[in-house]
């Protein structure tokens, strides 16, 4: 008697740990699109007149206006990155990142991402730029 109770008992455990909302939420996979609407230079006090720029999500590059397709998990996260750079003999750079958790909205949502670039010699050193990366994340 005992050991059909004992069947019985871990036949339900699996059932349950299979069935749970949470496995299945872990399993579900889902399109993701992130667009890189615009990088637009915001404020510029005597930085520099030749720019550099990248957008990236999880290590895929992105242009402006282009948009990249992610199978993930609902559970995933997205790594959105900027970077600006002033060109010359000696570049100013600078970068900004963020992650985005799936599961922190339902349909869509927006991201900016502000970065900024600091002067690093000469009579404007100190100086900074920024610029802001608009992306769009929407989920299908």
């Amino acid at each position: 008697m005992f050991k059909k109770w004992a069947n019985v008992f871990m036949i339900l455990s699996l059932v349950f740990a299979v069935c749970s909302p949470t496995s299945y939420a872990a399993a579900k996979t889902v399109k993701v699109t992130v667009t890189l609407v615009s990088a637009e230079l915001i404020e510029n006090n005597s930085v520099g007149n030749e720019w550099a720029i990248g957008a990236s999500v999880n290590g895929k590059d992105l242009e402006e206006g282009s948009s990249v397709t992610l199978n993930l998990k609902s559970t995933g996260t997205l790594r959105l990155e900027a970077i600006a750079e002033e060109q010359d003999k000696i570049p100013d750079y600078g970068d900004k990142s963020a992650n985005v958790k799936l599961s922190s909205f339902s349909k869509s949502t927006n991201k900016t991402l502000s970065v900024v670039v600091t002067e690093n010699r000469g009579r404007y050193s100190g100086n900074t730029a920024t610029w802001a990366f608009k992306f769009k994340i929407s989920k299908k």
